[in-house]
């Protein structure tokens, strides 16, 4: 298919990235961001788990990857895998840094989300060493109607910790998770948080055109807000995505839009998408940093082939604690 065929020449081209100077603009897909010390450090998509660092949220230095040789369980899961390890998702938890990952192939549920550990974000300290915990979920073509990728971890009131993950098919999915973050808690309790409408005759095996995900929950006053992206990425200047978002008062949900309609009914309200700058702009994350809630997403830059670029805002929030970008980053 066309739409994969450009996302195989976008990924080629980060593979074959030279190691940056300082830029405002890092070649990015998938971010997310933890802070340690003075430094915020970015995880994205890209060989190895790509890595950026920062003093300022504005320009950033590329690192060394995650990985300097691939997951050993990787190709059992991905049997096309080429290095390219997907959508991270960092967590610090009782001195651990908890790093999720997606391997996968594109367009296909073979797909599993792994999790690698640290003390330490800083590759000076004498214990920065990062340990792979191996797989934590996987999906498997024709038996699950779902897709392990794009996890997302978040502890509710109660410390409860849970995962929200997936892509396509039957939608967006939360799990809750065992105390060592390592494994599901038993006995399983899963929650649909999102799905929109699949045509009837796909195939299950077939991602299918229900197009969403990559949830992240942000907990903010009551409520838990579920960003998400909607259509379609990786498209070059045919890329679609967007962000919209609902929210709960209970982490499982169910989450609503802004008028009132389920998310797993289609529902969302719209953050933030593309423009005739930068096409397709999406999967998100999203972090309280000194007072300030700040989301992270990758766009198309229309000045630049359309490789995926860093776009940081800080959010603003209405009278009724909806959230939308105060900076015009789009612009």
């Amino acid at each position: 298919m066309k739409f994969i065929k450009q996302s195989v020449a976008v990924f080629a081209l980060l593979t074959g990235m030279a190691v940056l100077a300082q830029t405002d603009k890092p070649i990015t897909h998938d971010p997310v961001i933890a802070k340690q010390g003075d430094t915020y450090y970015l995880f994205c998509t890209g060989p190895g788990i790509t890595s950026f660092t920062s003093k300022d949220l504005k320009i950033w230095t590329q690192a060394d990857p995650v990985f300097a040789v691939n997951p050993k369980w990787a190709k059992e899961v991905a049997p096309g895998f080429n290095g390219h390890i997907w959508a991270p998702d960092i967590t610090l938890h009782k001195g651990t840094y908890y790093l999720y990952y997606s391997i996968s192939a594109f367009g296909k549920n073979t797909s599993a989300i792994g999790l690698v550990t640290n003390t330490t974000l800083n590759p000076k300290d004498k214990n920065y060493k990062w340990e792979d915990q191996g797989i934590v979920i996987q999906s498997v073509p024709n038996r699950d109607y779902w897709n392990a990728i794009d996890p997302n971890l978040i502890f509710d009131e109660q410390g409860t910790p849970w995962m929200a993950f997936g892509s396509f098919w039957g939608g967006l999915k939360m799990v809750k998770m065992a105390q060592d973050l390592k494994s599901l808690a038993e006995p399983e309790e899963w929650y649909t948080i999102a799905r929109r409408e699949r045509s009837f005759e796909k195939e299950d095996a077939d991602a299918g055109d229900a197009a969403l995900e990559g949830p992240f929950i942000f907990k903010k006053g009551d409520y838990y807000y579920q960003f998400l992206s909607w259509d379609y990425c990786c498209r070059g200047e045919n890329s679609t995505y967007k962000v919209v978002v609902g929210r709960s008062k209970t982490v499982t949900g169910p989450y609503v839009d802004r008028d009132g309609k389920s998310l797993n009914e289609g529902g969302g309200t719209l953050v933030l998408e593309g423009n005739e700058k930068w096409y397709g702009a999406g999967h998100n994350s999203v972090y309280a940093f000194n007072g300030k809630d700040y989301i992270f997403f990758h766009g198309y830059d229309a000045s630049d082939k359309g490789l995926p670029k860093l776009r940081v805002s800080e959010l603003q929030w209405d009278a009724n604690l909806w959230p939308s970008l105060k900076d015009n980053v789009l612009d």
